[in-house]
């Protein structure tokens, strides 16, 4: 049985260094460890009705964040949230999920041994509730404030047009950047995704475009500027290329370069058309005759 520790918005802020908690909370109850607060925190949400692409969308993009140094949040449901919880855990990443009532009331219990998992792992689970208070539908928004005051980021995935995963990017709209997979026009459990991005969010295709929005707020390396193909970090990334190596794994491994930095000095390389992706995190140099330039 879980011991959650009541802390005070104060806490929580320090937990966060500096970048506030913009939440109608006093405080949370919380098990597992903060730590992961201190790092840029994407908050990964959408419907609990998933579908299966949905699923590995959310998973990828949660690991890859992860890999670059983010701590995933979300809010413990079925179908993306849950996900985007494996995901993190899948690249060892502090992943935060938030319940909609006390911890000794989990809903839905299904995800219990999700929330163990997260917690060995190095991750919390908080809730703005006693631990003792049942989960009640009519909480779960002001859940859905907590993920978003505790975010960086709101990465909004699979919604339909009536979708708690709205609400959250509400709440953090105007505050923190706010993005949105599209999908299949046709589909109706994309059709909130769509909404949002037809009223300014920012589509996301990966995390690259993740990463580059947290940019923008100064918590991980600028995008904006393109990196020459000489300065140390393209250098040492390319180098690697040359090598032999083509997963993100291992070009960190051999250039000795940050996630977070090489993620998006590999991104701008990619736009740059210095190198292609393949697939997720696999990358390769672009020969000259592709690229339409003369060889020498």
């Amino acid at each position: 049985m879980w011991d959650p520790t009541y802390l005070p918005r104060e806490r929580i802020e320090a937990a966060r260094e500096g970048r506030g908690f913009a939440a109608a909370a006093a405080g949370l109850w919380a098990c597992g460890d903060l730590a992961g607060l201190a790092r840029p925190c994407v908050a990964i949400v959408g419907t609990r009705a998933a579908t299966g692409y949905g699923r590995r969308l959310a998973r990828r993009f949660a690991a890859d964040l992860g890999r670059s140094g983010c701590c995933i949040v979300s809010g413990l449901a079925l179908g993306i949230d849950a996900a985007a919880h494996e995901g993190a855990l899948e690249a060892a990443a502090p992943t935060i999920g938030v319940l909609g009532g006390g911890h000794r009331r989990f809903f839905p219990q299904r995800n219990q041994g999700l929330a163990d998992r997260m917690i060995a792992g190095g991750g919390a689970v908080l809730s703005p509730y006693a631990p003792e208070h049942d989960a009640f539908p009519s909480q779960f928004l002001q859940r859905n404030g907590v993920v978003a005051a505790l975010a960086d980021a709101v990465v909004v995935i699979e919604a339909p047009a009536r979708s708690g995963a709205l609400n959250t990017a509400g709440w953090a709209a105007g505050r923190i950047p706010v993005l949105a997979v599209p999908g299949d026009v046709d589909r109706k459990h994309v059709q909130g995704c769509h909404s949002l991005i037809r009223d300014g969010a920012t589509l996301a295709r990966d995390a690259a475009d993740v990463l580059e929005a947290l940019g923008r707020l100064s918590l991980v390396p600028p995008l904006s500027a393109p990196p020459s193909r000489d300065d140390p970090v393209s250098t040492a990334l390319l180098g690697a290329l040359d090598s032999g190596a083509s997963e993100f794994d291992e070009l960190i491994a051999m250039s000795g370069i940050a996630p977070a930095v090489a993620l998006a000095t590999l991104s701008m390389l990619e736009i740059d058309g210095t190198i292609e992706a393949h697939g997720a995190l696999r990358y390769a140099r672009v020969v000259a005759a592709s690229r339409g330039e003369e060889s020498p």
